[in-house]
């Protein structure tokens, strides 16, 4: 028996985030997709019972769950001094930078080690980061450069990012992610009894991210308050605020009115699909991105997008959305606009974009992804 073991803990962090929700939509694939004569297995740091309990429940097939001595911030420190003597030989996978690096070999012990990194924004905008998030990444990269036997990233935008970083030789490999198995809408009469309890209004814009200046939706937020701006609310799916900015101060200052821009944040994942299907475009302005999950999530759900031009979202929507210039940020807005407007103002434009966004929705799926994953472990 051939066992793959990966590095779940990201699960059970105290804000597990997208690389949580990776974490746990990829490892249940490589349980269903697993190839005759193989197993997967998790590790996890040492954590209590109930987080234990929710690994193995959101993971059925896990053949076991090693759990080590360490609690994840001790892991966390031991692993980036490659003190890694708990992780054992065999495969591995991390989802994330996390992982037991160390000098190995895999023609004796047969030993593999793969580490995941999402994007380089601790390189390229290291403020959209805490200093400490920002030294542990690329501590914990320079280990994967002396160490891993292969570093995945999910678009071909970060690898190419990630070349003019470090010198990582033919050890790179593309695999994306995929919109998650719970993201479906419920049935018409609850979506009716969702809306109103969202308070949603009948027609909106929305949007994802924060107010840190690399989303860009602030920029967003300007373009609706420019001449010839569409009268409709916006709805942001992040936080109110972001350090000692919030988005009423935003908002106003852009001449709107006092509740058109609101933040929705912890929903469930039926009530995201609610609220992105029943959007009128969905607008991504975020300037760097290192995969695109919320455009294929708009698009699994036939709501039109309009986007950045930052490589990454490039390469995940393709012909499907309509792409807007970010090079000048005094012109950004007033792009944006115009995008948006030419949107919400061509109906046969809208229903062709439903289409091909259903159709680029389907050229990424978990399956695939997990499927990628153990050829490149057979590969090595």
């Amino acid at each position: 028996m051939i066992t793959l073991r990966v590095v779940v803990d990201q699960m059970v962090a105290p804000v597990p985030g997208g690389i949580g929700r990776y974490t746990e939509e990829l490892t249940r694939a490589l349980i269903a997709s697993a190839p005759a004569g193989c197993d997967v297995e998790g590790i996890v740091s040492s954590s209590t019972p109930a987080e234990y309990e929710l690994i193995e429940a959101a993971l059925p097939g896990l053949g076991n769950l090693h759990k080590t001595s360490l609690a994840r911030r001790e892991l966390a420190a031991a692993w980036a001094l490659g003190v890694t003597a708990s992780s054992g030989t065999g495969l591995i996978h991390a989802p994330g930078l996390l992982a037991p690096l160390r000098r190995h070999n895999r023609a004796e012990d047969g030993t593999q080690i793969a580490v995941t990194l999402h994007d380089v924004l601790a390189w390229t905008h290291p403020s959209s980061l805490t200093p400490a998030t920002v030294a542990w990444t690329k501590g914990m990269l320079k280990r994967a450069r002396k160490h891993a036997d292969a570093i995945v990233v999910p678009s071909h935008a970060v690898a190419r990012q990630l070349t003019e970083i470090m010198n990582l030789g033919d050890r790179v490999r593309v695999i994306g992610g995929a919109v998650g198995r719970g993201l479906v809408l419920p049935a018409i009469p609850l979506v009716e009894e969702r809306l109103q309890a969202l308070d949603l209004p009948s027609q909106y814009l929305l949007t994802s991210g924060s107010l840190d200046p690399r989303k860009a939706v602030t920029a967003l937020i300007t373009a609706l308050g420019l001449p010839g701006a569409p009268d409709l609310p916006l709805i942001v799916l992040g936080p109110d605020t972001w350090g000692e900015l919030d988005l009423a101060s935003v908002a106003d200052e852009a001449g709107l009115a006092p509740g058109r821009v609101r933040a929705l944040s912890g929903l469930s994942d039926s009530d995201l699909a609610v609220v992105i299907a029943r959007a009128s475009v969905f607008v991504y302005p975020s300037l760097e991105e290192g995969f695109a999950l919320p455009i294929i999530e708009a698009f699994h759900l036939g709501t039109p997008v309009v986007h950045s031009d930052a490589p990454a979202l490039l390469e995940a929507a393709g012909d499907a959305g309509v792409a807007v210039e970010r090079s000048d940020p005094k012109e950004y807005p007033g792009r944006l606009l115009e995008a948006i407007n030419r949107v919400l103002g061509d109906s046969v434009l809208r229903n062709r974009m439903s289409i091909f966004g259903g159709d680029r929705s389907r050229a990424f799926s978990w399956r695939d992804s997990a499927e990628r994953v153990w050829q490149l472990h057979a590969d090595l």
